[in-house]
């Protein structure tokens, strides 16, 4: 599911060009250093505001021509416009849960000193019975 929504981006004109941007629809803020950065941080803040969500909780976004910029907390600081800004949060929400955690496991000893001797790889073994046992590549 691909969501776009409306953000304003404000240009600051300070020494190491910072560039703000808020979110009506979320009611959220970021920044990033140039105009590409803070598009990055924009459409990272947009897929964490709505990770968790079911599609039905999205908030619809506005029109473009809606939002104005004087609707940015950012309004006086600098040269504002409205730009449109997407999210792909099924690939968003794929990327989140693909980091890796880590798990203690219990092994007898014998087996923990057969696998060392054998240089195997316990976290992928564990990695692939858990895959195989539950059906999933």
């Amino acid at each position: 599911m691909t969501v776009v929504y409306p953000v304003i981006f404000t240009l600051t004109h300070d020494k190491d060009d910072t560039v703000l941007a808020y979110i009506p629809d979320i009611d959220g803020a970021t920044q990033g250093f140039g105009i590409a950065d803070c598009i990055k941080m924009a459409k990272d803040y947009i897929g964490n505001a709505l990770y968790l969500k079911s599609n039905d909780e999205i908030p619809i976004a506005s029109a473009m021509n809606e939002v104005g910029v004087e609707k940015s907390i950012f309004y006086e600081t600098g040269n504002s416009f409205v730009s449109l800004v997407d999210v792909e949060l099924d690939s968003f929400r794929q990327r989140q849960k693909s980091k890796t955690v880590r798990r203690n496991i219990t092994l007898p000893e014998w087996l923990d000193e057969m696998a060392t001797l054998s240089k195997l790889n316990i976290s992928a073994i564990v990695q692939l019975a858990l895959k195989e046992k539950l059906g999933v590549d």
